[in-house]
């Protein structure tokens, strides 16, 4: 008895299928092997990288000890720095920059291993507004991906306390947008906008300002060089016209 010719399509249509699905089949299987490899791979360049970061991290704190000496020695340079930060200067409050007048130094600390924390230390000097020689602010990265934050509360002098953007000088509440930067740096709930706005700050610090604040401080530095600059410019153009105005009148007169 013969096969009918529609089984027999159907079954070759079958068979063409079932070989189609092990061909593909066993290239995702080989495309999951070969990124499994790459997964490897990247392990090992990333511990690699790890390893020199982690050794260039223990060489480059005598510079950075040596650079927070010769910033010692420049008049508000941290404060300056701040300032010229494009996020970091929405932060400070004619309040806080009084204070920041007193700023030393800044000093940022991160775990041996780099990735498990860092913390965040402002130096000042004697000043009449807290008893703290140095303000300190701890961030501990947890493997639940939260993050633990300490700080100890400002000893704060009398009548010159600023708890959550209160300035008890004055007894006046004030808007978010004016906040004291003091306010996040003894701050450490655990809310999660607040941690979010923790993480930003210390990463802004961490990773833009404390490698290089030269570079900010100099841009304040520069426009002011150039504002002298300017003035000396309109100054020399009046004495130039003057002087022209000058040997003008005197050449008419020998005409």
């Amino acid at each position: 008895m013969g096969v009918d010719k529609g089984k027999k399509q159907k079954l070759e249509e079958n068979n063409a299928t079932e070989h189609i699905d092990s061909d593909l089949l066993l290239s995702i299987e080989k495309l999951q092997q070969a990124q499994d490899e790459l997964e490897k791979m990247n392990e090992e360049a990333s511990e690699k990288v790890l390893e020199i970061e982690q050794k260039y991290s223990e060489k480059r704190k005598p510079v950075y000890d040596k650079r927070n000496d010769v910033i010692k020695s420049i008049p508000d340079f941290w404060m300056t720095a701040f300032l010229s930060h494009p996020a970091l200067s929405e932060l400070l409050t004619e309040e806080d920059q009084k204070i920041f007048k007193y700023l030393s130094s800044l000093e940022v600390e991160e775990s041996k291993d780099l990735k498990s924390g860092c913390s965040i230390t402002f130096n000042f000097k004697p000043n009449p507004y807290f008893e703290d020689s140095k303000l300190t602010k701890t961030f501990i990265f947890l493997e639940d991906g939260t993050t633990k934050i300490s700080s100890k509360s400002i000893k704060w002098k009398e009548g010159m306390a600023m708890p959550n953007g209160v300035d008890e000088t004055k007894g006046n509440k004030r808007s978010h947008s004016e906040e004291s930067f003091f306010t996040w740096l003894s701050d450490t709930q655990h809310k999660d906008d607040i941690v979010e706005i923790h993480d930003e700050v210390a990463e802004i610090i961490k990773d833009d300002l404390w490698p290089n604040p030269f570079t900010y401080f100099n841009n304040e530095a520069d426009e002011e060089y150039f504002d002298v600059d300017d003035g000396d410019d309109e100054k020399n153009g009046s004495d130039s016209s003057e002087e022209n105005g000058e040997d003008d009148e005197v050449e008419d007169g020998d005409e």
